[in-house]
C-alpha cells in the first residue's frame, strides 16, 4: 500500500482492540472513521498532525445503519482504504443455558453485522481498484471451547466467510485478513460480556468454571493491547495481505494445537474417506484432491491495479 495518510473505518472503537488502534492509527498521522454503539465514548481521542477524526453512532446489528454511516464515511473523508470490522462481545455460559435472544443478539453483532459491513464497503473498494478489509476473530475462530459455544459458532462462521471472500474479490485488488488475537486485558470480560443464567445442570462443569472466571474477573491475559494494534496496522500497510494473522503466544499454542489435532484425526480417516468415492473399490487410483486455492495474495501482485493511497 501506498503512502500516509490513508482512511481508515473501524467499528467497535470505544474500548479493546477496537479504540487501541483508533489510538495508534491517530498517533501515526493517519485519517480515521471510528464508530462506536455510544459515539460519546470517542470524545476524548485526538488526532495527531494531518490526521483527521471522524465519528459516528453505529450498532452492527442494524443492515441499514451499516450503509448509512458507510456512505457519510466515505463522502466525509473522501474515499476508504482500510476497513477494519472489530465490533462484537462474547455470550460466556453454557449453549443450553442461552436464551434465543442471547443467541440471536449473539450472531447480529459477530457474525452478521460483518457480513453486511464488508458488503456495503465492497462498491468504494471495487471502484477505486483496491483496498483492504481486517476482520477481527479470535483464537476461538480455530478452536472451541465449553462455555462459548455461541461465540465461537460465530467466529468460525466469520472465519469461513471471510476465507472465501477473499478468494472472491482478490481480482480487484482487494486484500482480506483475519485477525485471530488470543487473551488481552480489554472490557471483553468486562461490560462486553454476556452471561448466560446458570442452570444446576452444569454446576461444576468447565462452562460454568469459565462463566465464574468471567464474572470474576480472573481470566489470565497474556496480550498487550497496544502491540496487537501496532501488529494489525503493520500488517495492514504492508504489500501483502495474510489471510490470518494470530496475535499473542496462547493464541499461536491454541490454534497450532487444534489445527494438529484436526489433521491428525483427518488422516486417520483418509482410508475411510476414499471408501466412500463412486469407484471405490473398483481397483482404480483415488483421485488427487483438488488443490486449494493461492495464498491471499493482494493487488501487489496484480499489474495494473490501482492501489489504496
Amino acid at each position: 500500500m501506498t503512502a500516509s495518510p490513508r482512511v481508515w473505518l473501524v467499528t467497535g472503537s470505544s474500548t479493546g482492540i477496537g479504540r487501541a488502534l483508533v489510538t495508534e492509527l491517530l498517533a501515526r498521522g493517519e485519517s480515521v472513521a471510528a464508530t462506536a454503539r455510544d459515539p460519546r465514548t470517542l470524545t476524548d481521542l485526538r488526532p495527531s498532525g494531518a490526521g483527521t477524526l471522524w465519528t459516528a453512532r453505529l450498532d452492527v446489528t442494524d443492515p441499514e445503519r451499516i450503509r448509512q454511516v458507510v456512505d457519510a464515511a466515505a463522502r466525509a473523508l473522501g474515499r476508504l482504504d482500510v476497513v477494519v470490522s472489530n465490533a462484537g462481545y462474547a455470550l460466556v455460559g453454557a449453549a443450553e443455558e442461552a436464551t434465543g435472544e442471547q443467541v440471536d443478539r449473539q450472531i447480529r453483532t459477530n457474525l452478521t453485522g460483518p457480513i453486511h459491513l464488508a458488503r456495503a464497503v465492497l462498491p468504494y473498494l471495487r471502484a477505486q481498484g483496491g483496498g483492504r478489509i481486517v476482520q477481527v476473530s479470535s483464537m476461538a475462530g480455530q478452536r472451541g471451547s465449553p462455555g462459548t459455544a455461541v461465540y465461537c459458532a460465530t467466529k468460525w462462521g466469520v472465519e469461513g466467510f471471510f476465507e472465501s471472500l477473499a478468494a472472491e474479490v482478490k481480482g480487484f485488488g482487494i486484500g482480506v485478513t483475519i485477525v485471530e488475537p488470543g487473551t488481552v486485558s480489554t472490557g471483553f470480560f468486562g461490560r462486553s460480556k454476556e452471561l448466560t443464567t446458570a442452570s444446576p445442570g452444569y454446576a461444576g462443569t468447565p462452562a460454568a468454571i469459565l462463566r465464574r472466571r468471567a464474572q470474576d474477573g480472573r481470566l489470565p491475559c497474556r496480550g498487550d493491547l497496544a502491540k496487537m494494534a501496532a501488529a494489525v496496522v503493520d500488517v495492514a500497510t504492508g504489500p501483502t495481505a495474510p489471510l490470518r494473522l494470530a496475535l499473542g503466544s496462547d493464541a499461536y499454542a491454541a490454534i497450532r494445537r487444534g489445527l494438529t489435532a484436526r489433521l491428525a484425526e483427518l488422516e486417520d480417516q483418509r482410508e475411510l474417506a476414499f471408501s466412500t468415492d463412486l469407484n471405490a473399490g473398483d481397483g482404480s487410483t483415488p483421485s488427487t484432491p483438488h488443490r486449494r486455492p493461492e495464498g491471499n495474495d493482494d493487488a501487489h501482485h496484480r499489474p495494473g491495479a490501482r492501489q489504496p493511497r
